[in-house]
Order: structure tokens, then C-alpha cells, then sequence
């Protein structure tokens, strides 16, 4: 269940709600994890608008975006780093209408320790979020 933390110059995008969500598809679909609630309703991006001034390069530009994915230990395959790192800067350069180039769109990956992964309150290790998919998958398929 990824968080997706998307920085960028206030007014970049037209409809920060709508990047949201595709930011949060694209790594859910990458990630390939069963279409289940757990996973919907918990891989989730939040879209930090900057004023102008808050964000430089070195030289001087701040025509910038920044994308830090936070995933559990070994989500992503090498594979998948590159396909999740691609897909997001193209979201990011089509949502900006191209005022961000792809050069300038920053994808960090950051994977979280065993036991660094808290949902419903419990800090999962990864065995425990690949049990509680289980149990999720079994109880939609029991029909309870």
C-alpha cells in the first residue's frame, strides 16, 4: 500500500484531485497487487503545492517536480522501479500540460524497513500485509 508524495510549483496542474488518483493507480497496477479494498482504499497520493520561491535548482529554476514513493521492502523489482519511475513522470509532464519536462521530474523510491509499514493501527511486517491480503481475499470470496 504506497504512499505517493508529490511535490510541485502551485498551479501546475489543472485538477490536483485527478493526479492524485492516477499517481496512486499507476503504482497500485505497477506494483501488480490483487484488486482488493486493502489496496484501494490505502495506496494513496497527496499532491503538496509550493509557492514559486519554496523549490531552485542550482541554477535558478524551479520548474521542478518532485515524486517520493513510499513502498514496503521488495515491492518493487527492478522492473518495476523502472516502469513506476517512468509512468510518473509522464503523468506528471501530461497533468503540467508540459510546463514540466521529464529532465526535471524527480521520482524517488524509498522502500520502508520490516515492522515500518503501520496500517489499521499495527506496524506490519511484510509477511503480515501479505497475511492480511489473504484473509481480505478469502472473506470477499466467502462472500462475508
Amino acid at each position: 500500500m504506497p504512499m505517493i508524495d508529490l511535490y510541485a510549483p502551485r498551479g501546475t496542474f489543472a485538477d490536483t484531485h485527478d493526479v492524485a488518483v492516477r499517481a496512486a493507480d499507476i503504482v497500485k497496477n505497477v506494483e501488480q497487487v490483487p484488486d482488493i479494498p486493502m489496496f484501494r482504499d490505502n495506496t494513496a497520493a497527496f499532491v503538496h503545492e509550493l509557492e514559486a520561491t519554496a523549490m531552485s535548482d542550482a541554477a535558478g529554476a524551479g520548474d521542478h517536480a518532485r515524486v517520493q514513493v513510499l513502498t514496503n521492502a521488495g515491492a518493487l523489482d527492478r522492473d518495476k522501479q523502472l516502469a513506476v519511475v517512468s509512468e510518473l513522470t509522464a503523468l506528471v509532464v501530461d497533468a503540467s500540460a508540459g510546463r514540466i519536462p521529464a529532465e526535471r521530474v524527480w521520482v524517488l523510491l524509498t522502500e520502508a524497513v520490516p515492522g515500518g509499514w503501520g496500517l489499521f493501527g499495527h506496524a506490519h511486517t511484510n509477511d503480515e500485509i501479505v497475511e492480511a491480503a489473504r484473509a481480505e481475499i478469502g472473506r470477499l470470496q466467502s462472500g462475508r
